[in-house]
């Protein structure tokens, strides 16, 4: 059963833990958690300063991989609505969240995948099933070099639709198979309307978006200003306009419409150029 599935058992810390630094104040990382400070209830303190139970860390940094994170950073309040964002390593999270063995294994692989999604393009080859990295992100057209030793000849196979390579190549955007789409892109150009109720003047913004950095899809969740940070290669854009976040300030409020108005649903998605 996946650490999903288990019925949570609540985690507590062992009081004669010496490596670990208790403090008698509130759960920094749970504003509603109440100012018991007996001793079922210890917090430790981070890194940064900020007190902490196992659960509530456990149940941050979750949150954090499956937004797309693998960087764990404080989410304690320090200064009206500032945030810490102090950066903690995951042996340090692992330490003090008490992770269980399932729950170690569940982090560990989801943070090699993420981390592996950001310096590089990682898929099985659809016929060996051996990872293969895409090193130019502008080209479908892969070849496979296990398959290529094997049967004594060239084995390509297309990124995007997963099949042998059809066509001329290299190929930006499909081969000749049928059913070869990009369906990001797709998405891009179908996907329902929204507004964004806290932004003056947006009522029909598309719903979905690539970050014009590195191309990754996003979402919006509809609250708070127009401003998001991409999880993939973490800089920040106006899911309105699309101009950086640097940019779309010069002119205009986070939570009012873009002087330009709303950006047209996008019709490619871009290449990140990785430095």
């Amino acid at each position: 059963m996946s650490i999903r599935g288990q019925e949570q058992v609540q985690k507590k810390y062992d009081p004669l833990d010496a490596t670990l630094k208790f403090v008698k104040r509130r759960d920094d990382l749970d504003p509603l958690c109440s100012d018991d400070d007996d001793e079922d209830c210890l917090r430790a303190e981070m890194s940064c300063g900020h007190a902490v139970t196992p659960d509530s860390l456990t149940r941050w940094c979750r949150s954090q991989l499956d937004e797309g994170n693998y960087k764990f950073r404080c989410c304690a309040v320090v200064e009206g609505t500032k945030l810490c964002n102090r950066q903690w390593s995951y042996q340090e999270v692992r330490r003090l969240a008490d992770l269980s063995v399932e729950e170690m294994q569940y982090f560990e692989e989801t943070i090699a995948r993420l981390a592996a999604a950001e310096y590089c393009e990682v898929q099985p080859c659809p016929q060996c099933r051996t990872s293969v990295e895409r090193k130019d992100l502008s080209n479908l057209c892969v070849k496979c070099t296990i398959c290529t030793a094997d049967q004594n000849k060239t084995y390509q196979f297309c990124w995007q639709c997963q099949k042998q390579w059809k066509g001329a190549g290299p190929r930006s955007d499909r081969c000749n198979n049928d059913g070869c789409i990009n369906k990001d892109l797709q998405l891009l150009q179908t996907c329902k309307l929204i507004s964004l109720p806290e932004v003056e003047g947006v009522t029909a913004c598309p719903s979905v978006r690539a970050c014009p950095t590195c191309g990754m899809r996003v979402e919006h969740s509809q609250e708070y200003c127009k401003n998001i940070r991409c999880p993939r290669c973490q800089v920040e854009f106006c899911f309105v306009c699309l101009k950086l976040k640097r940019e779309c300030c010069k002119t205009s409020s986070p939570y009012k419409i873009c002087p330009s108005g709303v950006a047209p649903r996008q019709t490619s998605i871009p290449v990140w150029q990785r430095k």
